[in-house]
């Protein structure tokens, strides 16, 4: 087969989880992205929501049997020599659909080509084919180096725990919960003092009540200085569990700022504003504060948009006041305050 070579490489990646409106969640996932040519293999399949088999969270064996079938030192999984190359965030069946595709070397060469949906044994090139993507070539020492690097514990490690800083500790302990319900491990304590440097280094991100005072958000600043690890710090905008949560997940977002989906957001009571770097579904909500303290949300936008800048007008009611909004694709979170003018 003659295909001109591409480049590949490994990237850490995340399917965000999050609170949605009406009660529904999904679920919080870290994995490993494919990154062929510069830009993330799963960005060229619009709209989809699927991780790859390498995610962090599965048991170290399967992990392993996933690595050494993408190094072909193993059979493939599916009929005509088929490998998932991406499947459903929520479980491992095959069922739910997955893209699919051929693996197979070419003297010392490695070939991925004809990727399909597929969701049961075998695929069907002519109606779920995606025929605008490969086939690929990738030069071999390129291919296994890149791979062998995850069996070698090289790879970036995720770190899913949160710590939760604060003296309010009903308030944190709705938060933890909701971050258990869509798979982030939380912590509360009232400072990082007595905290081991080793479990500092577990954790992924820090959320600060609002309660805690400058003073002593420098220090918790120092204890993981001390012990050796830089984490985002989350100053909680609102008593708002959901918002919350969106804010945790836009701090674990490891992938690097030009391998995401959404580049940035902004609002104001008119409208929001935002980048998008490859075609995907983008859901825009309102959390808003009112007088008495208490929190509405509302849906405001949720359309699949192409490349580019992008300007969505807001309701005005529902950004009145303290509020935010919150911008959402599969792999990305943004949270940003609603300005004044």
């Amino acid at each position: 087969m003659s295909a001109e070579y591409a480049t590949f490489g490994l990237a850490p990646a995340t399917r965000a989880g999050g609170l949605l409106p009406g009660g529904d969640y999904q679920v919080h996932r870290d994995f490993v992205d494919f990154v062929v040519d510069g830009r993330p293999l799963l960005h060229r399949l619009s709209d989809l929501d699927a991780v790859s088999p390498l995610a962090s969270d599965v048991p170290p064996s399967l992990f392993t049997a996933q690595v050494r079938g993408l190094l072909l030192e193993a059979g493939a999984p599916l009929p005509a020599g088929r490998f998932i190359v991406y499947g459903c965030p929520e479980c491992e069946d095959l069922a739910c659909g997955a893209v699919t595709a051929v693996i197979e070397p070419d003297g010392e060469d490695v070939i991925w080509r004809d990727f399909a949906w597929q969701t049961d044994t075998h695929a069907d090139l002519e109606l779920n084919g995606y025929h605008g993507i490969g086939p690929f070539r990738f030069r071999g020492t390129e291919y296994r180096t890149a791979l062998a690097a995850l069996l070698d514990g090289r790879a970036p490690g995720a770190r899913r725990r949160v710590l939760l800083i604060g003296a309010r500790v009903a308030q944190l302990a709705r938060l933890a919960a909701a971050l258990r319900t869509i798979g982030v491990g939380a912590d509360i304590a009232q400072n990082a003092d007595r905290v081991p440097a080793d479990e500092l280094r577990a954790y992924g991100a820090v959320v600060f009540g609002r309660s805690v005072r400058p003073g002593e958000r420098d220090a918790v600043r120092r204890a993981f200085t001390t012990a050796g690890v830089d984490v985002p710090c989350v100053d909680g905008l609102a008593p708002a569990v959901p918002l919350l949560v969106a804010q945790t997940e836009q701090a674990l977002d490891r992938g690097a700022p030009g391998q995401r989906r959404l580049t940035d957001l902004t609002a104001l009571p008119a409208a929001a504003e935002f980048g998008v770097t490859s075609s995907c579904r983008v859901r825009l909500t309102a959390y808003r504060v009112d007088r008495l303290s208490r929190t509405h949300a509302r849906d405001l936008f949720d359309a699949v948009l192409e490349p580019g800048r992008h300007r969505v007008p807001l309701d005005a009611a529902a950004v009145r006041g303290e509020a935010y909004v919150v911008a959402r694709t599969a792999g990305t979170v943004l949270v940003t305050a609603v300005g004044r003018r």
